[in-house]
């Protein structure tokens, strides 16, 4: 069965945004990485992966592609098969954004909605 593991939410300030979640829902940090073009923070309730990203610029073409300014970024379920997976969703109407085998399939849904599914075991859920 498929399942909600993973949200991403784009910020402007990340010292800011860690201490907001940590001192007001009491999220863990679980670690912290560059991927790209931002800085990746990756937090945890214990159940699932809470990402804050911060972009080195507002005119990378990753910042663009999720927007200006704070927001979610996209969210991430879990899926058997992600070439099965793909298959529906460009049938459904949906855009592929990221080249084959990088793990991550990201997509854009038809209502915009960015996301993307991943095998199982990803982020570490329970």
């Amino acid at each position: 069965m498929s399942r909600i593991v993973h949200l991403a939410v784009k910020v402007d300030d990340l010292e800011q945004a860690t201490r907001f979640y940590t001192e007001v829902f009491g999220f863990t940090e679980v670690k912290t990485g560059r991927n790209r073009e931002h800085i990746s923070r990756h937090m945890t309730d214990g159940h699932i992966d809470f990402t804050l990203m911060k972009y080195d610029s507002e005119d990378s073409h990753e910042a663009q592609i999720a927007g200006a300014g704070p927001r979610l970024h996209h969210w991430g379920v879990t899926v058997d098969d992600q070439e099965a997976a793909a298959e529906k969703i460009r049938q459904y109407g949906g855009e592929i954004l990221s080249a084959k085998g990088e793990g991550a399939l990201k997509f854009r849904a038809p209502d915009g909605t960015i996301a993307e599914v991943v095998k199982p075991g990803r982020y570490n859920e329970k």
